[in-house]
């Protein structure tokens, strides 16, 4: 058994204790905002946050994540209010194809955890891949949600 703490909910789950977290948030969770992409870490697609830190959840194994508190795109906002990343990503038009979007949220939510009033070099170290290439609205949105001027 493994006991993971997800968006705050403790879930029991009878794994493989080397199993992909991204599968265990994804097939026996079922939150499938969380997107598989590359399979070994490189996109972001996946990326989950793990005590404040982004984490690459496709190479995450579930033993290492027990014991930690894990949000998701879906604990971003539980009661339906849009987290304020979340709002400043619709307000700047950020997503085409979007599939990579909620690994680049989460990317962005930890970085405003760390640092709150980001320049453009701190937002230069989110290294999430967008195949549509909306880099330049991505940056105009963290910096939204900072509370700055892009």
């Amino acid at each position: 058994m493994v006991a993971l703490k997800i968006n705050g909910q403790l879930h029991q789950l009878d794994i493989e204790p080397d199993m992909p977290l991204l599968w265990a948030i994804r097939n026996e969770i079922g939150l499938t905002g969380t997107k598989y992409g590359c399979g070994i870490a490189q996109c972001g697609a996946c990326t989950v946050i793990v005590d404040n830190q982004p984490v690459r959840s496709c190479s995450l194994p579930v033993s290492g994540a027990e014991g930690h508190d894990i949000t998701t795109i879906e604990g971003l906002s539980p009661k339906g209010k849009l987290h304020p990343v979340q709002a400043a990503w619709v307000a700047e038009d950020v997503p085409q194809c979007g599939y990579c979007q909620s690994g680049q949220v989460m990317a962005a939510v930890a970085l405003l955890k760390q640092k709150p009033k980001p320049t453009d070099e701190d937002i230069n170290t989110i290294t999430n891949i967008c195949r549509c290439g909306t880099y330049v609205r991505i940056r105009k949105a963290i910096h939204r949600a900072a509370g700055q001027k892009a």
